[in-house]
């Protein structure tokens, strides 16, 4: 016999597959599988206003950052070109200006609007 899936968004144990989707009859949600896979493979980043970050994206950093192990600051208003989005706390990698390669957190961040 086959293991039955949990429900995504219940975890109720009691789901039955009808028709190619599974059917939660706690609380009534459906899904295809195989399409639940590729949503959760994903990456969804949002910058300090609620904004979908994408790569390739322009942001603008909100306040003062202090590197940690330099005397260097990235200054509010700074702009950061072609970000790409990674896992993790800090889910920028980008290239500063005057400053080099580093990661940022999308909450200090605004996306450009252009």
């Amino acid at each position: 016999m086959s293991e039955h899936p949990d429900c995504p968004k219940c975890s109720s144990g009691f789901t039955y597959e009808d028709r190619g989707m599974w059917v939660c009859p706690e609380c009534g949600y459906e899904w295809n599988e195989n399409e639940l896979a590729q949503d959760d493979d994903a990456l969804v980043v949002k910058d300090s206003n609620g904004n979908l970050l994408s790569d390739g994206d322009a942001v603008t950093v909100i306040r003062d950052l202090k590197i940690k192990g330099t005397s260097l600051v990235v200054k509010v208003g700074t702009k950061v070109k072609n970000i790409r989005l990674v896992e993790g706390d800090h889910d920028i990698d980008c290239k500063i200006d005057g400053i080099g390669p580093m990661k940022l957190k999308s909450e200090f961040v605004k996306k450009n609007q252009a």
